[in-house]
């Protein structure tokens, strides 16, 4: 069987779009081969600036030969007295056979004809060529290009295509461009076409020939080069960066590496700034020492295989420098104007159009953060309001510094960098002012669930505070995210909430969160555009809901069922829900529960099945002389050992709780071996059923047991 190879080359690829439209493809073209019965062996790919390529191994030269059964007319019409119709002989025709060849079938709308009809498989060229162009021009891209008509989109001009089956090619064409057996190598460093001989390690051989490397070999490359470079400064180490890794990569075919040097005296400048600078505008590696202390070195990765003459890293010196003096003099100018002085500048800057400026915004989140510590005061966690307060007005200042609106990745910390070096107010102690300043850095913290937390308490809630109104002014104007659309980035924001929640413990239940973000608008322009209060709770309650799914199933790594179960018993919570959560991981090997888990299945079938038939059970259950003892022994253990188990719910002793839980076993599996629950005496029938319903109560005020899959756990 022949192997696939499939190469669309184009003008330079945007390097934060390549590994999404790299696995889209793959995965366009897998879902193409099974859903025309060519399934391949593996498929991979094969991506650079200039390229993306999927290589599919052994896949058939043909689709198999497949038979169908297809249903024609009844058989009354088919047939009169004993003899074919012409509704029969069209039938016939239609399908390709001898109307003798027609049977009948027996069908849930009476009897029919049925012919079987043998399809013969079409070519894999064929349902390539045919299909490979809707496939490309249906990868999504955040933004396209169409550069002659008829118009077909892609991200960039294509140039070339390579459509293979072995060594043959594929008559496929693409916005006027026919696919052949020629590619095109490293734009430098190859001169001319490169031809292809055949798909598979043939292609990745001839590219490699041409000084284009796959992903892998690029990454691997660019180590060895920052490390041989490294090695000659005495001591120094370069700074790992995953994210610029992954960028150089994506903007490379043939990379190397080559250092530079800065002037020491722009070591004066914070670091964030000097990496900033280095890393997100100019895509250089910093360097530091043993101790982390950077270094007035650089590294910058080359598209290219060296700099023997040293004119590359000569221009990248003189850029960098020039962008080193932009910084220094935006830092020295914003310091003639404290932040406290920049506060009403705020007036100026526009949150969001309906929801006002950034100063209203400010004095929002002091005072929904004022409500917050109160909460968090009184659940007895140490807590300094005052710096939660100050911090808030002063954190959002930095947006009208020169400094972020060069360097906009540089705000928040900005405002806390230069909060560290400015007075604030002669009366604030050292350390006051110094703990205002670390709430300030770290306010947009988590920016992802990779990200770190804020450092402080202090810090933390005024993260959360200003995260919390942003979601609650977007929510309550109806500027809910759905599907893929999330231009206010709300989820990951709410991320950030229930993150910080959990790893800082705070007690704050996310729906008075909610609430008291949304009462911040009270008396606003914008609350005259909002939505209803109790539309905006249920849309908010459904969002945390879905949010803190995520965090415990792909941040926490509990199963889904678990999350379920726990989730189920309440997400309002998060420390909570997570405490529960980690006990319920530890109880589930014990057979006990699982048995549990099948009977609160089974419980809660009866009472849906009771609930259909419009039976009630009563309000409580109460020993009758029909109880059977099997029934008032469960009664009995949902008595005594309820409260204590409530107890200690109530201290959020859940391990000890689900322990006392896992005795109801015997008693449960008891009264279901003995006891019918839907009996003909309705007063019998409905007391039995209050008792399961109360059963059910106890079970479920930690986790929904009835949510674990038992299969496979035993």
């Amino acid at each position: 069987m022949p192997d696939f190879l499939l190469e669309i080359g184009c003008e330079e690829i945007p390097a934060r779009m390549i590994d999404a439209a790299s696995r889209e493809l793959r995965e366009r073209v897998s879902a193409l081969l099974i859903r025309e019965r060519l399934a391949a062996g593996e498929v991979a790919y094969f991506d650079t600036p200039r390229r993306l390529a999927v290589m599919a191994s052994g896949i058939p030269a043909a689709q198999p030969d497949a038979t169908e059964q297809i249903t024609g007319p009844s058989a009354n019409v088919a047939y009169k007295d004993g003899q074919p119709t012409p509704a029969a002989h069209a039938f016939a025709k239609k399908a390709g056979v001898d109307v003798s060849q027609l049977e009948k079938i027996t069908t849930a709308k009476g009897e029919y004809l049925a012919a079987k009809v043998t399809k013969k498989g079409r070519s894999a060229a064929e349902i390539l060529a045919e299909n490979l162009p809707k496939e490309i021009s249906s990868i999504y891209w955040p933004k396209n290009m169409y550069w002659r008509k008829p118009n077909e989109r892609f991200v960039r001009p294509v140039r070339w295509l390579v459509a293979m089956l072995d060594a043959e090619t594929i008559p496929l064409e693409f916005d006027g461009v026919f696919a052949g057996n020629a590619s095109r190598g490293h734009r430098l460093l190859s001169k001319g076409a490169v031809t292809i001989s055949g798909a598979g390690s043939a292609y990745v051989d001839a590219l490699r020939a041409a000084k284009v490397l796959g992903r892998t070999e690029r990454e691997q490359q660019i180590r060895k080069a920052l490390d041989a470079a490294t090695r000659t400064i005495p001591g120094a180490r370069w700074r790992e960066d995953k994210s610029l890794l992954d960028t150089v990569v994506n903007l490379t075919e043939f990379p190397s590496a080559v250092l530079g040097g800065f002037d020491p005296q722009f070591l004066a400048l914070p670091e964030e700034v000097l990496v900033t600078v280095m890393r997100d505008h100019q895509k250089y590696f910093a360097l530091e020492d043993a101790s982390g202390k950077l270094l007035p070195h650089f590294l910058a990765v080359l598209n290219t295989d060296g700099d023997p003459e040293g004119l590359i890293r000569h221009g990248n010196e003189r850029v960098l420098r020039a962008r080193f003096n932009d910084a220094k003099f935006f830092w020295e100018t914003d310091q003639k104007k404290s932040l406290l002085e920049r506060l009403d500048l705020l007036r100026n800057v526009t949150f969001q159009k309906d929801l006002g400026s950034y100063y209203e915004k400010t004095r929002r989140v002091q005072r929904v953060c004022s409500w917050l510590s109160e909460i968090v005061k009184q659940s007895g966690m140490a807590i300094r309001p005052g710096v939660i307060h100050k911090a808030a007005a002063l954190a959002k200042t930095d947006l009208t510094t020169e400094l972020v609106k060069e360097f906009t990745e540089l705000q928040g910390i900005v405002g806390g960098l230069y909060a560290r070096v400015q007075e604030l107010d002669p009366t604030l102690p050292e350390a006051t002012r110094l703990a205002i300043a670390d709430a300030i850095y770290d306010h947009y913290k988590p920016e992802s669930t990779e990200d770190n937390v804020p450092r402080s308490t202090e810090g933390a809630m005024l993260s959360v505070g200003d995260k919390a109104d942003t979601i609650a002014g977007m929510f309550a104007l109806g500027l809910v995210p759905s599907g893929s659309k999330d231009p206010f980035a709300l989820r990951r924001k709410a991320n950030a909430i229930v993150k910080v929640i959990a790893e800082k413990k705070l007690p704050l239940p996310l729906n008075q969160l909610m609430r008291d973000a949304r009462a911040g608008y009270h008396g606003s322009e914008a609350e005259k555009k909002f939505v209803d209060n109790a539309k905006f709770e249920e849309s908010v309650r459904t969002f945390f809901h879905e949010r803190m799914e995520f965090y415990l199933k792909d941040v926490c790594g509990y199963t889904y069922d678990v999350v379920k179960a726990v989730l189920a018993a309440g997400a309002d919570d998060v420390v909570d829900t997570l405490s529960r959560a980690k006990a319920v991981k530890q109880v589930l090997h014990m057979p006990e529960f699982l048995a549990i888990g099948a009977a609160c299945k089974r419980i809660r079938n009866i009472l849906k099945q009771a609930e259909e038939k419009g039976i009630k059970p009563t309000v409580r259950f109460e020993s009758l002389p029909d109880s059977a003892p099997e029934e008032k022994t469960l009664a009995a253990f949902v008595e005594t050992e309820g409260e204590r188990i409530e107890e200690n719910r109530s201290k959020q002793k859940y391990g000890e709780a689900l322990v006392l839980l896992s005795t109801a076993r015997e008693p449960v599996d008891a009264f279901f071996d003995k006891v019918m629950v839907m009996v003909e005496d309705d007063k019998v029938r409905a007391n039995r059923l209050a008792l399961l319903q109360t059963l059910l109560q106890e079970f479920s005020t930690i986790a929904d047991f009835s949510e674990i899959v038992t299969e496979g756990r035993a």
